[in-house]
């Protein structure tokens, strides 16, 4: 009886540090999955941040006045414009 006890103690204890350990990993925070489908109006946006390397898409993220994100497609001429007025804003 005890040794099951001792059994069950342990794997219950292996589960939860594993999923400790798979809580602390260290990936991408901001990944876009979905971008959005329509323009965003350029006097709307504050500023914008290119998605980590390690994520599948590449994309960027618009930061409205309002602190919204929105993830849109970097390759869209109206981002390349808002992206290059943002930086040249901030010259």
């Amino acid at each position: 009886m005890r040794t099951s006890h001792m059994l069950l103690f342990c794997i219950l204890g292996a589960a939860l540090l594993s999923s400790v350990i798979c809580n602390s990993a260290n990936g991408p925070d901001d990944c876009c999955f979905k971008f959005y489908p329509r323009r965003v109006n350029k006097n709307l946006i504050q500023s914008y941040y290119m998605t980590d390397y390690r994520c599948s898409r590449t994309g960027v993220i618009l930061v409205t006045r309002k602190s919204r994100h929105i993830c849109v497609d970097p390759n869209l001429s109206w981002v390349e414009k808002i992206m290059k007025s943002l930086d040249e804003a901030n010259l």
